[in-house]
Order: structure tokens, then C-alpha cells, then sequence
């Protein structure tokens, strides 16, 4: 590799993997998908001078060409920082290099916090406790969670996590091993900038436009090898299809919205043997998704737990690859 070898690359995205089965995202220091986050929200201010009716009165083109300086600036400086943080860590110590960008590594991925966020909302479920699960899942989706129903509920979270095995494991994974923490980090802010802009509303529609393609084209490659991988730990898992999550994938995915969540969320239902997709309501206006699988049953909150036993698995067998290159190579 340019900065590494590809031995030290695979070493350390390893490592990152197990930092976040076992912290996650700590509290300090400061994550950097946070700071991250303000500058989008900074250089989003100065683009359009803080004045929203003044976007009002700029044509699509204007808006689209400062989105696509506010996308430039976020995943070029991200990269860079990076670079330069592990580039003087090296310089300092080759050990304390690897450490640097081991853990930049971890910050880029999120199977813990998936897994934290997602029994956030099982523990009250279980429990009955309606009003704490509908809470906990406003935290993780952007539609109105006020009224919905336990299957409903369950059926947010399970398309949350099945589409983020994509978007917090294997997409930062895969840029770290092509590049190390600057690559991932490249990945992380690209992600980012799409989950703060590439909306389809009447604010980001233009703004935001080069954001959305942009990350629809980071998660190409990796969203269809989040389906391979998840067809195959269907396989290992007693009570999961993956005959029928391969299925799912090739009736159901084009029909998604995104050329690439389609992917995952369809792999996730048709393993469980559940439908995803249908009615949402996104502040007060009902939006009908794409229904991805077949409803073989009723959706419960087991599917929560199964949602993430798949995600589980799939980290655990790219984790096992990993550390089979290693060991061939040891030997």
C-alpha cells in the first residue's frame, strides 16, 4: 500500500474491528464523525450565508455547484487531516502510527452502536413499554415514530440495521483496506455528508445532490458484497433462508429508491422471511417505500435480535478472512 504494507493495512483493520466489538463509540475524545458533522453544518452556513430564502431565489446549478464545493471541501479535508495525524504519529514512533490509525480505523465502523441502538429499542419493546420504543427509534430513522405499533416499530429497526451493514461495516471496512484510516475516513465523511444532505426535500434536492450520488457511488462495490455476505451467514444460521435471501435480492432490490440499501434490506427480509417496506410518514406526508420480501409471517420483535445476529456475522466473517491472510502469511 502507499502509506502501509497491505500486511499492516489488514493488521490494523482487524484490530479496528475488535476495538469496536468491545467499545464502540467512546465518549472522549471527540468522535470525528461529530466534527465531521459541524463542518458540514459551517461550510453549509457560509455556502449559503445562513439565509434560506435566499436559496429560494438561486437557480438549481448554483445551488448544485456549492454542494458540490461543500462535498469537495468535507471528504478532501477529512482525508487529509487523517493522513497528516498518522503521518506525524508514524514519524514519532512506527508503533505509536499504528495505533493512530487503528483506531481511526474503529471510529469509521459501528457494529456495536448498531447493535446498542437497535436492543435500545427491544429492551422496551419487550417490556411493553410502547412510548420508550417509539423514543428510542426516533433516534435511528427519520420518520414519525408517535404512533406506530410494535411491527412497525421493529420494522424500522430491522431496516436500519440491515441497510447500515452496509453504510458503518463493510464500506469503511473496504475503503480502510484499500487505503488505511485517510481512505476510511475519505468513506466516513462521504456517508456523512449524505446523511446531513442528500435529502430529497426541497432544501437539499439541489445542495445536496452531489452528496447523494457521490455516496451512492462509494457504496457500489461494497453494498453488493454486503449481499453476498449476508446470503452467506443466512446459510450458517439455523432458522434463516439463504436460498430465499438471494431470492429477495434479485426480485426486490431494484425496487428500492437507492441502487444500493435495496441490496441489504432485501437480503435481511427475505432471510427472516418477513416484508420491509411500505407506509411511512415523514412530518405529517405518508410516503409509500418499496416492499422488499415475501410476508411469510407477522413481523415481531425477534426480528431485532435476528437483524443483529446477521450483523454479527457478517463482522465475524470478514474479521475471519482477515485473520486467515494473516496467518498465510505468517506461515
Amino acid at each position: 500500500m502507499w502509506l502501509y504494507t497491505w500486511q499492516e493495512i489488514v493488521a490494523m483493520t482487524a484490530a479496528a474491528i475488535l476495538i469496536d466489538w468491545i467499545i464502540g463509540d467512546p465518549k472522549w475524545p471527540t468522535h470525528p464523525v461529530i466534527l465531521i458533522g459541524r463542518w458540514i453544518r459551517f461550510m453549509e452556513r457560509k455556502l449559503r450565508n445562513d439565509n434560506e430564502g435566499q436559496d429560494m431565489s438561486e437557480g438549481a446549478n448554483t445551488l448544485k455547484v456549492k454542494g458540490v464545493l461543500l462535498m469537495l471541501s468535507t471528504v478532501l479535508l477529512s482525508f487529509c487531516v487523517v493522513l497528516a495525524l498518522v503521518l506525524v504519529a508514524r514519524s514519532i514512533h512506527e508503533w505509536l502510527g499504528y495505533m493512530v490509525s487503528t483506531w481511526f480505523i474503529s471510529t469509521t465502523i459501528a457494529v456495536k452502536g448498531l447493535k446498542d441502538a437497535a436492543y435500545l429499542v427491544y429492551s422496551p419493546l419487550r417490556s411493553g413499554n410502547l412510548a420508550d420504543a417509539r423514543k428510542y427509534t426516533g433516534y435511528i430513522v427519520g420518520r414519525d415514530t408517535e404512533h406506530l405499533g410494535e411491527e412497525e416499530l421493529t420494522r424500522a429497526v430491522v431496516e436500519t440495521v440491515a441497510e447500515n451493514i452496509v453504510d458503518a461495516v463493510i464500506s469503511p471496512l473496504f475503503y480502510a483496506l484499500l487505503g488505511g484510516a485517510p481512505l476510511a475516513m475519505f468513506y466516513r465523511a462521504s456517508n456523512t455528508l449524505d446523511s446531513m444532505v442528500g435529502y430529497r426535500n426541497d432544501r437539499y434536492r439541489h445542495f445536496g445532490w452531489a452528496s447523494a450520488r457521490w455516496d451512492d457511488v462509494m457504496n457500489w462495490i461494497p453494498a453488493r458484497l454486503t449481499g453476498l455476505l449476508l446470503i452467506f451467514v443466512a446459510l450458517l444460521q439455523p432458522g434463516l433462508s439463504a436460498k430465499r435471501s438471494a431470492a429477495a435480492i434479485r426480485r426486490f432490490a431494484h425496487l428500492h429508491p437507492s441502487p444500493n440499501s435495496g441490496i441489504p434490506e432485501s437480503a435481511v427480509a427475505g432471510a427472516l422471511g418477513i416484508e420491509l417496506g411500505g407506509l411511512n410518514v415523514y412530518g405529517g406526508a405518508p410516503s409509500e417505500r418499496a416492499r422488499l420480501g415475501w410476508p411469510l409471517r407477522e413481523r415481531t420483535q425477534r426480528d431485532i435480535v435476528f437483524a443483529v445476529r446477521l450483523l454479527y456475522g457478517v463482522s465475524f466473517v470478514v474479521m475471519g478472512g482477515l485473520l486467515c491472510v494473516l496467518l498465510v502469511w505468517f506461515l
